[in-house]
């Protein structure tokens, strides 16, 4: 059976267990299903919202390319990436991402993959909006974020 991609880019939240379940559906080559869901956190008390824009169009291309690599690269059965926009409060879904594969090391290789990339890779901004009314900066990447993508592109990587 073919790998399954799923890629949606929404500003409704998302069902991890139905999503989990839509992905197992009918198959029975799957032994490992790995899930990672992003939430939006309250950065101690400071943060009321975090507001997220993308690119239309182009955020969903760069995602499904990420999942395809990752399912080329590990193995994967199957690979649902789901990432939301617009005003989230904190304790509220951003990102999910569910990898499937006969056995755990590729399901959650998969996973961190395709989260690195996301994260570096995918055109999304996020700004804050603080809890005392004032609005901050849209945030700027994390090196930590680029280091852990660049894992991936190192010599003696996990590559297939």
């Amino acid at each position: 059976m073919a790998a399954a991609v799923t890629v949606r880019v929404q500003r409704d939240d998302f069902d991890i267990a139905a999503e989990v379940s839509a992905l197992c559906r009918g198959r029975t080559d799957i032994g490992a299903v790995v899930t990672f869901s992003g939430l939006c956190r309250d950065e101690a008390g400071a943060l009321g919202a975090l507001e997220l824009e993308h690119y239309p169009g182009m955020a969903e291309a760069e995602i499904e390319r990420i999942c395809e690599e990752a399912v080329e690269r590990f193995g994967l059965q199957a690979a649902t990436a789901i990432h939301r926009f617009g005003r989230m409060e904190p304790g509220t879904n951003i990102v999910l991402v569910v990898t499937a594969s006969p056995h755990r090391q590729a399901a959650f290789d998969g996973a961190n993959f395709i989260m690195d990339f996301l994260k570096t890779s995918a055109p999304f901004w996020k700004k804050e909006h603080h809890t005392d009314g004032s609005a901050g900066d849209w945030i700027s990447a994390k090196d930590a974020d680029d280091a852990a993508r660049d894992r991936w592109t190192r010599r003696g990587s996990h590559t297939a």
